[in-house]
């Protein structure tokens, strides 16, 4: 583990207020700390983060690269747990043999448990053949996890290419997106779950551009909000919104691409999110934004990072915004906790 000293940070900024030239930075406004929780694997990627009985899990892919490759070896998940989220211990490593895992997303089911949500893919050397997400889930007390299994999905939009990437529960039903690849366009399908293996369809998005990774969160009056990435046409991300059934959507288009969306819903009803920022010479970082239901996206601070990094997991601990994120600035690609004020992101939030 590795806390990143701000010593120099602090030196600096001292000597400008000497002369009467500094100005807070974002990072000195939100920013209390940011920690690397693990570095052990060639590469770790992909993270998620949730709290579960009075301690954080964190979950994450460990392999040989970003993808297997023709000399690599398929991915493993990963869980860690912490009850202080600076000391960390292997709750988990979940494997299968013959599949790359990949990119796990956690929850908690309504029955008190931890489910582990995860992509399978099938390579045959270099090239991508196929997948099928996989589940697994712990006991009650988050100590031991079941072998990875096929989800299964409804038949009526079932395909060799089904993707369900995140599952948020609410009022009892889980509620993800699968897409589906293979063609020109991808196809972009609400699905909702009571036991976090089997999947009803519940309405087709009309969204083009290649739609794939997508975050569903519910305000406390039940409208759900979601906020999808595009890998074709402008590319960049769309949020929208939708109440009960959930069948009829409103959409708008943001100015940004995505990758690895997450957001949560605060206290007051502002969204923050966290995604991969697409930067001038192909540069890349992680940063968090203000969300508007209108399409607009504030950017609000960005996160010690670069390279292969993003996908992040967030989780409100009394007055402190953790993420969990992977990024390889520093190397080889590792996992980062970064700890945010809550109290100064909300008196700084949009009106």
């Amino acid at each position: 583990m590795k806390l990143l000293n701000w010593v120099w940070l602090a030196a600096i900024w001292m000597m400008l207020a000497a002369v009467g030239m500094a100005q807070e930075s974002a990072a000195q406004k939100y920013l209390i700390s940011i920690e690397r929780i693990y570095d052990r694997a060639p590469h770790s990627a992909f993270t998620d983060l949730v709290a579960f009985n009075g301690k954080l899990y964190c979950t994450f892919r460990e392999g040989s690269g970003h993808v297997p490759g023709k000399e690599g070896t398929n991915g493993t998940i990963r869980v860690i747990v912490s009850s202080d989220g600076h000391n960390w211990q292997s709750a988990a490593l979940l494997a299968e043999a013959h599949v790359d895992l990949r990119d796990p997303k956690l929850s908690v089911t309504p029955d008190g448990r931890l489910m582990v949500l995860m992509g399978g893919s099938f390579y045959e050397g270099e090239t991508l053949k196929g997948g099928q997400t996989r589940v697994a889930f712990s006991d009650k007390l988050g100590k031991t996890f079941s072998a990875p299994q096929p989800v299964v999905i409804d038949a009526q939009i079932r395909s060799s290419r089904d993707w369900l990437w995140r599952v948020t529960w609410h009022r009892g039903i889980g509620y993800g997106v699968v897409y589906q690849s293979g063609g020109e366009e991808f196809n972009a399908q609400l699905v909702s779950t009571r036991d976090g293996i089997h999947y009803q369809l519940v309405t087709t998005w009309a969204i083009t551009g290649r739609p794939n990774e997508t975050t569903l969160r519910f305000t406390p009056d039940g409208e759900m909000t979601a906020w999808v990435r595009r890998e074709a046409g402008g590319q960049n991300g769309f949020i929208g919104t939708s109440r009960a059934p959930y069948k009829e959507w409103s959409w708008k288009e943001q100015s940004v691409r995505l990758g690895g969306p997450e957001f949560i819903v605060l206290p007051n009803g502002k969204l923050v999110g966290a995604t991969r920022g697409h930067l001038e010479g192909g540069k890349r970082n992680t940063y968090l934004a203000w969300l508007e239901r209108d399409g607009a996206v504030r950017p609000i601070v960005s996160l010690p990072s670069g390279g292969d990094t993003s996908y992040a997991g967030m989780v409100r601990q009394g007055d402190t915004l953790l993420v969990s994120y992977y990024a390889s600035h520093e190397g080889k690609s590792a996992i980062y906790l970064a700890r945010l004020s809550l109290k100064a992101l909300l008196m700084n939030s949009p009106d």
